[in-house]
């Protein structure tokens, strides 16, 4: 199949890899100020319409828990995730922090804590100023003129909407009959429509597609970080010129690493955030998806409004169809 061919003519302008050019960012068909590209594939009717066939009385969790020692991407000497008391019962009683009676502290059981973590822990999404080329970010944000001593004005995570839509799931590492792909196995054009034929799928404009490598398998072990397999950049192509609005994996980096020899240490995030503009889910839990053969799905998810922040945690839900 040609890359002329995904998709029709019409649907072609709505779709932002079209216009991409390799290793340059994209200006957005969708005006100067544009700071979620793909998403506004998202509307009213697209949401209605697959929520008017989704299934509620079964719901699947595809996120991973976050807790202390959980794998991640702490490669480049981010912090890890850590989550500490800030009060506790028979803290209170001796520290007396709300300033009360001693019988107050000791009826109420007052708990409470707080969490220091990376934005790219476990299961979440990346936004458009989370990679880019040359000083910039999709549709041409500067770092000169966006990024301030703290966050980015432009492309935080506080600016995606919540995302309802058909979902995909492509479990790949069925279609080769394993229960993981080998160590930095690439998912290619090749692949992806193998996993389409298998499983009798079509992808639409419009989609969040859902990639199953199988590396959850070893999860949480440390192992789950090493050599993962996943998309390169040509099945990256495939599935943005086929209209996806958001692409996502079970694995690390939604990437293949170590990345192909080359410049580009991270050719799937450059292309997806700055050349096609569709977001990233990574570290998603789809064993129960996949053992379900769940392949068609209504998808829900939402990220924190963490302003600025160039990754935030999400909890997405997929919903059966009728």
């Amino acid at each position: 199949m040609c890359v002329a061919c995904y998709v029709d003519e019409a649907a072609k302008d709505k779709i932002i890899a079209y216009s991409a050019k390799f290793h340059e960012v994209t200006q957005s068909p969708y005006g100067s100020e544009d700071e979620i590209g793909m998403l506004h594939l998202i509307d009213g009717a697209s949401r209605s319409a697959i929520l008017s066939r989704a299934d509620a009385s079964k719901m699947f969790d595809l996120s991973v828990d976050n807790f202390v020692g959980m794998p991640g991407w702490f490669g480049a000497g981010d912090q890890p995730y850590q989550i500490w008391m800030t009060h506790t019962p028979r803290g209170e009683v001796a520290g007396n922090s709300m300033g009360v009676s001693l019988e107050a502290n000791q009826l109420v059981a007052y708990s409470g804590d707080g969490i220091s973590m990376y934005t790219h822990c476990g299961t979440h999404i990346d936004t458009f100023n989370h990679f880019g080329y040359n000083g910039k970010i999709f549709n041409g944000f500067s770092v000169d003129e966006y990024l301030g001593s703290r966050a980015w004005t432009k492309c935080g995570a506080e600016k995606h909407p919540p995302i309802l839509a058909r979902g995909v799931l492509l479990d790949v590492a069925a279609m080769h009959g394993v229960d993981r792909l080998p160590p930095s196995h690439p998912i290619g054009k090749a692949d992806l429509e193998a996993c389409l034929k298998h499983q009798g799928m079509e992808l639409h404009v419009g989609d969040v597609v859902l990639i199953r490598t199988g590396q959850m398998n070893l999860w949480p072990d440390i192992g789950f970080v090493r050599d993962t397999p996943g998309l390169n950049r040509e099945g990256a192509e495939y599935l943005t010129k086929h209209g996806a609005v958001m692409i996502g994996a079970d694995n690390l980096t939604l990437e293949q690493t170590p990345a192909a020899p080359g410049l580009n240490f991270f050719p799937v995030h450059t292309y997806l955030l700055a050349e096609a503009g569709v977001p990233l889910l990574e570290m998603a839990q789809l064993d129960e998806l996949a053992a379900d053969k769940l392949y068609e799905f209504a998808f829900f998810g939402a990220c924190i409004k963490l302003r600025g922040a160039t990754g935030a945690p999400m909890r997405p839900v997929a919903m059966p169809l009728r």
